[in-house]
């Protein structure tokens, strides 16, 4: 009879999860060997552990999720100095892919690189992140699960936003609120302003300022209008990437190399020159020549490909 009540337990508990299907399907590394030798390297191990389980075993919205439906994202962690005790510089990698309707192909979504993260971590300490209370007990510990946090939404905001018009806002939002209430201590750096022009506080500010509203119409054609309408119609999905790329382009226009421009277009060269390489010679021609103006780091590609 105790066996079977406790089959019946377990049965329930995976229905419970089967239900409430978490929203990411992540891979997290966390790369320390630049850290001096002398430092038990399992601690690392044990972060990388806390971390894929902070981030697949949360519930980040009220949504179902379907396991097939989980968003494919990477988070790769390097540990660049050891500052003191416990304490580290590390730069975060943050990458997410979104599926293309009918086909096993996923495009893009987010590829974007953080130099700025300072925090503290000892072996087996608690990865854990209240939203109303960011800081935590100790500011420096709780940044990075903040950082995480961040990304999160970030990832989840970009992916709701490529399905439905602005359905990323809510997600945008309480990147917002990390921010505002971000952990401030020595050496912690990303959250302000002053600390840079490509930072965690310029990516939330360009997402949520009315100013580049254009930038979701961008994010929602590129996706649904255009990639998603790859198999079935070629050329109304290259219309539809191309008028992302004049959403985009009209952002630039009227504030010049704003953050979420370069943001938009990490990740994107190949597919992009993909999608034009056989486009009729208007839309190839359109093409080319807004992605010289935009995504100036990959011009030469586009001059290769695309003549």
């Amino acid at each position: 009879m105790y066996n079977f009540k406790l089959f019946l337990l377990s049965l329930t508990l995976l229905l419970v999860q089967s239900l409430n299907a978490q929203e990411l399907k992540a891979k997290v590394s966390v790369n320390a060997s630049r850290i001096p030798s002398t430092i038990d390297k399992k601690v690392f191990q044990t972060l990388q552990t806390a971390l894929t389980n902070f981030i697949n075993t949360r519930k980040w919205t009220s949504d179902v999720f379907q396991p097939t439906e989980k968003i494919e994202c990477n988070f790769s962690l390097t540990l660049t100095q050891l500052i003191e005790t416990g304490v580290y510089q590390a730069s975060l990698t943050i990458q997410a892919a979104r599926p293309v309707y009918n086909s096993s192909y996923v495009s893009p979504l987010v590829n974007y690189q953080d130099n700025d993260i300072t925090f503290k971590y000892t072996e087996y300490q608690p990865v854990e992140f209240n939203e109303s209370n960011v800081q935590g007990n100790d500011p420096t510990a709780s940044n990075l699960t903040a950082v995480f946090a961040y990304y999160v939404y970030m990832i989840l905001g970009f992916d709701y936003d490529s399905f439905s018009a602005r359905g990323g806002d809510p997600y945008f939002q309480k990147a917002q609120n990390i921010v505002n209430s971000a952990p401030e201590a020595r050496g912690i750096t990303g959250w302000k302003p002053f600390d840079g022009t490509r930072n965690r506080y310029w990516l939330m500010e360009n997402v949520t300022n009315s100013r580049y509203s254009l930038f979701h119409d961008a994010m929602y054609n590129y996706y649904r209008n255009g990639m998603d309408k790859m198999y079935d119609d070629v050329n109304a999905a290259r219309r539809g990437v191309l008028e992302s790329l004049q959403n985009i382009d009209n952002i630039n226009a009227e504030v010049p190399n704003t953050m979420i421009v370069q943001f938009f277009f990490q990740g994107k060269a190949n597919e992009l020159v993909k999608v034009f390489s056989k486009a009729n010679g208007s839309d190839k021609s359109r093409a080319l020549e807004l992605l010289q103006k935009l995504d100036v780091s990959n011009t030469a590609l586009y001059k290769q490909e695309l003549k």
